[in-house]
């Protein structure tokens, strides 16, 4: 039976690639650009590297994850680079859809350990483009710059095979591993996300986060490039 690819192109309210904005960056990062694969690798590197990774930004309202208020903002963390990244592919013609998935994280911050009360980070998010004829998993979250501070190679997106995250940092010590895949999805799913969150991290704290994000007019709550790295 026949893909039916038409969810994967089409804007919605949170992944608006038929916003201006989103449409007019997309022009920008591909111009000259004919071929999709190349297409989806300059949008990749656009995405890891022109937003900043910053997991104490907000989360809790659709608007959050919004691609055009996470292209203006300039900054989040993977579910909402995932969204921009998926935007900007559909404003380019190429089939993209949200992967959420359980992460164990062993290279992170003392400070980003505590905020969070374990390693373990729900609903990480990633992309799936569909080129050549398969899907192709993308994973924009961590800038150059970042990984570099980190001791990790960034991770690289050829468009022809799946890019999720490097198992080992370059001390050959233990990175990144998947978990559990939550699925494949043609939108975000801000409910799920936060409800599985409130499952994993405790519902008081993740209420109290969200508190702090309204009293600081939605302000990230830390600064994570400045923050004690782990096993460093």
């Amino acid at each position: 039976m026949e893909e039916n690819f038409q969810p994967f192109l089409t804007s919605t309210a949170i992944i608006d690639s038929d916003h201006k904005s989103v449409r007019d960056y997309a022009g920008e990062v591909i111009a000259g650009t004919t071929d999709p694969v190349e297409m989806a690798v300059k949008l990749y590197l656009a995405v890891r590297d022109g937003i900043r990774y910053d997991p104490y930004s907000p989360f809790y309202l659709p608007e959050h994850y919004r691609a055009s208020y996470v292209l203006k903002r300039g900054r989040s963390f993977c579910v909402p680079k995932a969204s921009l990244l998926c935007a900007l592919g559909r404003a380019s013609g190429i089939p993209s859809r949200v992967g959420l998935a359980t992460v164990r994280n062993h290279l992170t911050t003392k400070q980003l350990i505590d905020f969070l009360g374990t390693d373990l980070f729900v609903s990480h998010g990633f992309v799936e483009f569909f080129l050549e004829g398969r899907w192709r998993k993308a994973t924009p979250a961590f800038n150059s710059g970042l990984c570099k501070r980190h001791n990790v190679s960034p991770l690289e997106f050829n468009g022809r095979e799946d890019s999720l995250f490097q198992p080992y940092n370059l001390k050959n010590e233990k990175f990144m591993e998947y978990v559990e895949f939550e699925g494949i999805f043609a939108d975000i799913p801000v409910e799920q996300i936060v409800a599985g969150w409130k499952k994993a991290y405790g519902e008081d704290r993740v209420n109290s986060w969200i508190k702090k994000f309204r009293e600081r007019d939605e302000q990230s709550l830390s600064d994570f490039e400045t923050e004690d790295i782990l096993n460093e």
